[in-house]
């Protein structure tokens, strides 16, 4: 194992499954998608070298942030990352774990309207334009498309983010096998992306996230790794 990998093992401090199983659609052919968060001791930020923001494995299909990246990440609203903090699938968290858990909500804000629409944006612009060169999109992406425009709407109405669709599984995994015509997947997204902006005026997010609290539990950790 590298010695950045070894981060990983030692020093993570919260590990959640992602992706399909979380999102309750699992099928016989889904991968265990894991996601981390690891903490880099400080001294090691006294090096020329300083420790990596991201690591991929040593399992297949895992990935892990550094806490601080992780941290910028969710600030901004990042979809993967602010699933990784609800996934109702959490295989290891430390006391450490815990305290990030415990100001989830601080990462939260009126950005998440924004940045669920620009990565769904992007997905519907690639499937579009795959249907105008005569090609098929890829249905998985479609899926995903829309699985975080319901997400996004969930989490724009109600403050808090939406991991579980299973209520949606039968319609969704039909969108993946490509059996619901384009125009009923455009009409799809059409209504979640106007329920969103509707939702945004009388949405419980701020709006801005509490960057200074989450920035004090950043600074809490790094001085207590001083002794690891």
């Amino acid at each position: 194992m590298s010695t950045d990998l070894r981060l990983v093992r030692d020093h993570t401090i919260l590990s959640v499954v992602t992706g399909s199983r979380a999102y309750g659609l699992a099928t016989g052919a889904s991968d265990v998608d894991r996601r981390g968060v690891f903490v880099a001791p400080a001294p090691l930020y006294w090096r020329f070298d300083k420790p990596p923001t991201h690591l991929d494995g040593p399992l297949p299909e895992q990935f892990s942030w550094e806490l601080e990246r992780f941290c910028e990440l969710a600030l901004a609203a990042n979809p993967t990352v602010l699933e990784c903090l609800w996934s109702p699938l959490v295989e290891r968290v430390t006391p450490i774990g815990e305290e990030l858990l415990a100001v989830r909500t601080a990462f939260l804000s009126r950005r998440a309207h924004r940045t669920f629409l620009r990565y769904a944006d992007s997905q519907f612009r690639k499937s579009q334009g795959d249907l105008r060169k005569g090609g098929e999109p890829n249905w998985k992406h479609v899926m995903h498309m829309l699985r975080l425009l319901d997400s996004g709407l969930h989490l724009v109405r109600t403050g808090v983010p939406r991991v579980e669709v299973g209520d949606l599984r039968d319609r969704l995994l039909a969108v993946k096998r490509g059996e619901l015509p384009w125009d009923e997947v455009d009409a799809w997204r059409a209504e979640l992306t106007s329920r969103m902006a509707g939702a945004l005026d009388a949405s419980p997010l701020p709006d801005l996230p509490d960057r200074d609290r989450v920035e004090d539990l950043v600074v809490s950790v790094r001085r207590r790794s001083l002794a690891w």
